[in-house]
């Protein structure tokens, strides 16, 4: 049921209000603007979370079809206006690509603030890192579980972006939110080991300073332990060079779930090339 201009619009304004008080009255939450800077999608996001706020105001029950016949409810559908999208310069040198963009609310349960201090008061200055990962199911399934209130820490999950295997973007959580896509991690740099403790009582994870991005894993892949699969579609490789290349994460910061786990029970995303992602992702001007 469409709701009224008029209503869209408060609801709009609303929502912007309560954020403004939130980021004001936090001190330990991210500066919105200065995660919005560093982590890219500006307008598409700010779009997102307006259409993210309405459509759970509004209680729609919208179907979206994604893989086959899967349909996933309780979601906004529309894409994204391309007047908030970035056209990519001819001059990339790469084909212009623009995927078809939709947003799905993960339960608030499911992510949190970002923090400017750590567990102990220290002062937190990591740049982001992007982290790939896979669902391991469908992305119907993915959805439907960050759509689920989880009250209990351990149970508690969700990635910023999705990426089906048709190439469409699913935005699940803001990225000036911290998304709980990785548990026991470090990323390994040039400044050595970086994890952040944001509760004493919890191992320090990268999540305070992660973009986390999952690949709908293909049928042959579900809900297995295979350490391999068939591998990921051109246009998932295309969506994600596309995301990637809108954000300000250098190369040397994009990293796998396996690579930043320290449980050594990740080992996704499996059958990963990440110089076919490099070849799409250079493709574009600054990158």
């Amino acid at each position: 049921m469409r709701r009224s201009w008029l209503v869209w619009i408060t609801s709009i304004i609303a929502f912007l209000l309560t954020a403004a008080l939130v980021i004001a009255s936090g001190p330990a939450q991210e500066p919105l603007s200065q995660l919005k800077a560093a982590v890219g999608l500006p307008q598409v996001e700010a779009d997102a979370e307006s259409r993210l706020s309405a459509a759970g105001s509004s209680g729609s029950n919208t179907d979206f079809i994604l893989s086959g016949s899967e349909q996933i409810p309780n979601a906004t559908t529309q894409p994204v206006p391309q007047t908030a999208i970035e056209p990519v310069p001819q001059s990339a040198g790469a084909d212009y690509y623009n995927p078809q963009e939709v947003v799905y609310l993960a339960d608030p349960s499911n992510y949190g603030e970002r923090y400017t201090k750590d567990a102990m008061g220290n002062s937190l200055s990591n740049q982001y890192i992007a982290v790939l990962h896979e669902t391991v199911g469908s992305a119907l399934s993915a959805i439907n579980l960050f759509q689920t209130h989880h009250p209990q820490d351990d149970d508690q999950v969700s990635y910023h972006t999705l990426i089906a295997g048709d190439g469409t973007v699913i935005y699940i959580v803001p990225p000036e939110q911290r998304a709980f896509g990785a548990g026991d991690s470090a990323f390994q740099s040039v400044n050595g080991e970086e994890t952040v403790v944001t509760n004493p009582d919890l191992p320090g994870s990268v999540n305070n300073f992660a973009y986390h991005i999952s690949l709908e894993t293909p049928p042959d892949g579900r809900n297995n332990r295979a350490t391999t699969h068939s591998g990921y579609t051109e246009s998932q490789y295309r969506s994600l060079a596309w995301l990637l290349s809108r954000t300000s994460i250098p190369d040397d910061r994009i990293t796998t779930h396996r690579s930043v786990d320290r449980s050594g029970m990740r080992i996704d995303p499996r059958s990963f090339e990440l110089d076919r992602l490099y070849s799409l992702l250079h493709q574009y001007a600054g990158r």
